[in-house]
């Protein structure tokens, strides 16, 4: 069976669209309708016409696509892919430094459970979050869960940071020596980091910004050479956009194994069997969605 043209023709009778996040792998990308990240595709999926949205990533995007999107069917391919960095910080969690820190608003980064959103004011992803921060009327902001995204904002803000400490562990498995033996080895290549990865081998880095920024960067710059610092599923679109250019990844198997969780044949019984769909309590959907909302009323800056 070729499950590339069954699942384009199932997408068509179910009146369904495909996402997929820049993580999956090569052959979902392919013929995904979208492709970018968690809240970038979240907002395309309120855009389109089709009434049944196939996301292939994890957990929490699928969440953020129903917040946005409550009228339509949500379904999770692979509904065991989670996220690491988004259960390291509970609605419990929240409400605990909320006591802790009266009065101080928290800014949550999208990489999160809806129930975390619900207890935020504000969302943020690392194409915004220096942007969010700034927008607060604040001295102090309370930033969840992402201690090393935290951090980066903090360098920009005059605002004072109080970082929870939860990280990415692909991205905080970086280290300089990694970076800096690339560097060697290709002395004209470029270093482009996400966010995510530690202070220190921020520090190292030509360019700093999220997915979306690195294909953004990549396109834009003459050079032909650069070592990419976020995880490898972001190649399959910077080959095929830049064929005359050079990508190495930070260290070997810069792979998030929850984002490899799905495939083609998952993708294909998804919507054979119209699972796994994803809803929640609406009292909850309506918070979360109040914190996605107030984001979206700021800029992005890549």
């Amino acid at each position: 069976m070729d499950l590339k043209a069954e699942i384009k023709k199932l997408l068509k009778e179910k009146d369904a669209v495909l996402l997929a996040h820049n993580y999956q792998i090569d052959e979902i990308q392919e013929i995904a309708d979208f492709t970018g990240d968690s809240l970038g595709l979240s907002i395309e999926a309120s855009k389109v016409q089709q009434n049944t949205i196939v996301f292939c990533g994890v957990h929490f995007m699928a969440e953020t696509a129903h917040i946005l999107s409550p009228e339509k069917v949500v379904l999770l391919p692979e509904i065991e892919a989670g996220c690491p960095m988004a259960d390291m910080i509970t609605g419990d969690k929240v409400r605990q430094l909320k006591m802790e820190y009266p009065g101080v608003p928290v800014v949550c980064y999208v990489n999160s459970s809806a129930e975390v959103k619900a207890e935020s004011d504000i969302c943020c992803t690392s194409a915004n979050a220096v942007n969010v921060v700034k927008s607060l009327d604040t001295d102090k902001v309370i930033f969840v869960p992402d201690k090393n995204l935290g951090h980066y904002v903090s360098r920009f803000v005059d605002t004072e940071v109080i970082l929870y400490e939860g990280f990415c562990p692909i991205h905080e498995r970086v280290t300089k020596k990694e970076v800096e033996d690339l560097k060697r080895e290709h002395p004209d290549a470029l270093f482009v980091a996400h966010p995510e990865c530690p202070p220190e081998v921020v520090d190292m880095a030509d360019h700093v910004c999220s997915t979306s920024g690195v294909y953004k960067y990549a396109k834009e710059t003459d050079n032909k050479k650069f070592i990419i610092g976020t995880e490898e599923g972001v190649g399959y679109r910077l080959r095929k956009e830049n064929p005359d250019k050079e990508f190495y990844f930070a260290y070997d198997s810069f792979r998030c194994r929850n984002m490899k969780k799905t495939n083609l044949k998952k993708v294909y019984d998804a919507l054979v069997n119209e699972q796994y769909k994803i809803t929640l309590d609406p009292a909850l959907r309506n918070r979360a969605y109040s914190s996605i909302d107030r984001m979206l009323q700021v800029p992005r800056n890549y």
